[in-house]
């Protein structure tokens, strides 16, 4: 089917508001020539009505913020509509590097003495110790393939759903996102092959065995067959 055969522009009402669906292999002006006729229907109402919430799915397009708010200003002049969201199923260059950073898994093989800090984007994969006094932090997960005595930070951003594991773990310290965990005065032996992450019944950090973790989290089962087999 050509795409002079097909719409350019489908509306469509949901409990939500209205979702506009642009066709992805036309022009953009055509885009906006059409949008301006289908909403010019029924425009000039001066009825105090709420505004309506609308979500623009772009498809396999990609717009500059300009011609979004070309976009934005044809529907809030042309009825009582207000855009909520614009989708597309195409990021920038900058946009993907910037995901790959956030997700990647970043190796370092090192022991992490008092006073020093480790820093990362994404998760870390921590060949080594860190030792009392000694401070990790990541975005992600803190992943620790040693002795875990010092601070460790996962989702550094905000990330509530991260965790810290380490094959012996005994902190000073754990926080993932704001959630704080100190260790406990009368600290005992360390425990091995554990797994710290926010319990969401108890709003709180709770430590437990990596393969009850995983079974909450089936994701981490790649790096709990690391943590168990070396």
């Amino acid at each position: 089917m050509s795409v002079k055969t097909q719409q350019i522009v489908t509306i469509k009402g949901t409990r939500d508001g209205l979702t506009l669906r642009l066709n992805d292999q036309c022009s953009f002006h055509d885009i906006l020539k059409e949008l301006e006729e289908k909403l010019s229907v029924g425009s000039g109402d001066e009825t105090e009505e709420p505004m309506i919430r609308v979500n623009i799915q772009l498809g396999n397009r990609f717009l500059t913020s300009d011609q979004q708010d070309q976009l934005k200003e044809i529907v809030r002049e042309r009825q009582k509509l207000v855009v909520e969201r614009i989708d597309s199923n195409v990021i920038t260059k900058a946009h993907a590097l910037e995901w790959k950073e956030q997700t990647d898994v970043k190796p370092i093989v090192k022991t992490v003495r008092s006073g020093q800090v480790v820093e990362v984007k994404g998760d870390l994969l921590l060949l080594g110790d860190v030792n009392p006094g000694g401070r990790v932090t990541a975005t992600g997960n803190i992943f620790i393939m040693g002795k875990l005595q010092g601070i460790a930070h996962a989702g550094r951003n905000g990330d509530t759903e991260t965790v810290i594991a380490a094959s012996y773990m005994k902190p000073n310290q754990l926080r993932i996102a704001d959630q704080l965990s100190r260790a406990p005065e009368d600290s005992e032996e360390g425990v091995y092959n554990e797994c710290g992450f926010i319990d969401q019944s108890e709003s709180k950090i709770r430590v437990a065995p990596l393969q009850e973790v995983m079974k909450k989290k089936p994701d981490l089962v790649s790096y709990e067959r690391r943590m168990l087999n070396g």
